[in-house]
């Protein structure tokens, strides 16, 4: 069989989580759900499948350290391509694509987004090695998830004749988002979500580039003829990359390719579009809520409920979602969560920076509150960084601290009669109140 390339798409800030995701720390880089994030579990996906031989992270120049620290914090060595500038995704496909076939004229490209929740990694492990073995008959094989719900947030596959070994179907139409009555007819004709991650020999894609949209294989040949690599980072020649028609991979060429096949895969999957999707994967009590942070809840069910700043306290309401992060708060019903992009649209009309960044850096300190008695700060630190703190009360807001040999997680409160050093396990945010 031939070597596995998995090519994992970092781009997106994910509007509709704000006000935790923004352009500046987008949402496959944050801990929603669970421990590590939506990209540090995709890599840990792809890592010990058969076969693998180097793991490709495309991304721009302003998550470069995002990658590097989350593929740090769980021990996975990557390569990491870095796109001068967006042009949506078939672009950067291609290039990745180019690089592949230079490292391995017979190499398959197994390309994820970073930011999907799939909760059965062996399942989906097995989905990648057929779709990676169809893939090797210069079939473009896209994962077709079935459907547990006639839902109206994703695109659907309507599945053609059996191919091959009856593995995998041809694909007889890729169908757009529909309303909720066509959605419950597709469950019914056995349609499948379209979860948008492929497999690929890259010689064949980048064949369907130079019959479709040439500018987009020259392009991508172009970048990476004269790439090098400098501790396993690559960044591509703006001026090749910006010959490349700015077109995204579905248009220009899975809509148009006869080359297009669907694996049936039965593990569970989200693409956390949106607050309810985080509320539908996370880990949910009894009364259906789910909480991360410093939060209390009674006489609550089906809420959602995360901060990275304040205490959040919420009594007697059912099926809400309450974000909130040190510069910014978000209330809204769970079956309103799609509307939060248009929130964040109205932000940035009125010029509003908090829609795109946050108030203070990833890294670093910024002073909340300060009273003749105190001074609150908060602090962030990335994975693996030493922290010098003052006699304060600490608070570990996110994250895992370790100090003088004891190991402090989310939530805890630590009482430090003097100065102390503490390592930040994985990319920590502290409350620090401090006597002046």
């Amino acid at each position: 069989m031939a070597s596995i390339y998995p090519v994992i798409l970092c781009g997106g800030s994910g509007t509709r989580l704000w006000p935790a995701s923004r352009s500046d720390q987008p949402k496959q880089f944050l801990k929603l759900v669970g421990e590590r994030s939506s990209f540090q579990e995709t890599v840990l996906r792809v890592k010990d499948i058969p076969g693998v031989a180097e793991i490709v992270i495309v991304t721009g120049e302003a998550m470069v350290d995002f990658v590097a620290q989350q593929t740090a914090e769980i021990g996975a060595p990557v390569t990491i391509l870095v796109e001068p500038e967006a042009r949506d995704s078939a672009p950067a496909v291609a290039a990745a694509a180019a690089y592949v076939e230079r490292q391995d004229p017979d190499g398959v490209v197994l390309m994820l987004a970073a930011d999907h929740h799939i909760a059965q990694p062996e399942i989906f492990g097995e989905a990648a090695l057929t779709a990676a073995r169809a893939a090797e008959h210069d079939l473009i094989v896209t994962f077709g998830v079935q459907p547990t719900v006639p839902a109206t947030g994703f695109g659907y596959i309507r599945p053609g004749e059996a191919l091959l070994d009856g593995s995998v179907r041809a694909v007889a139409a890729f169908v757009e988002k529909p309303d909720q009555e066509t959605a419950e007819r597709y469950l019914l004709e056995g349609y499948l979500w379209n979860s948008g991650n492929f497999a690929f020999k890259a010689a064949t894609l980048l064949g369907e580039f130079e019959a479709f949209e040439p500018t987009v294989a020259a392009a991508a040949k172009a970048c990476v003829a004269g790439l090098s690599l400098e501790a396993g980072v690559g960044r591509l020649s703006r001026e090749a990359f910006g010959q490349a028609k700015k077109i995204s991979l579905d248009y220009a060429v899975m809509e148009r390719t006869t080359r297009a096949a669907v694996a049936p895969a039965a593990f569970a999957w989200s693409d956390l579009g949106a607050w309810d999707a985080i509320w539908e994967a996370s880990v949910r009590d009894h009364h259906g809520n789910a909480q991360d942070g410093d939060v209390d809840l009674h006489k609550a069910s089906g809420v959602l409920v995360r901060t990275t700043g304040p205490y959040v306290g919420v009594i007697g309401v059912s099926d809400i979602v309450v974000v909130a992060e040190p510069d910014a708060v978000l209330v809204c019903h769970r079956k309103d969560s799609q509307a939060v992009k248009t929130l964040v649209d109205g932000l940035k009309a009125k010029g509003r920076s908090i829609a795109s960044r946050k108030s203070i850096s990833p890294s670093g300190a910024e002073t909340l509150v300060s009273t003749e008695a105190f001074d609150v700060e908060l602090r962030r630190a990335p994975a693996g960084a030493t922290i010098n703190l003052p006699a304060s009360t600490v608070q570990v807001l996110e994250g895992v601290l370790e100090m003088a040999g004891d190991v402090h997680a989310a939530g805890a409160i630590i009482a430090l009669e003097g100065e102390a050093q503490a390592r930040a396990k994985g990319a920590a945010t502290l409350l620090v109140t401090k006597p002046r």
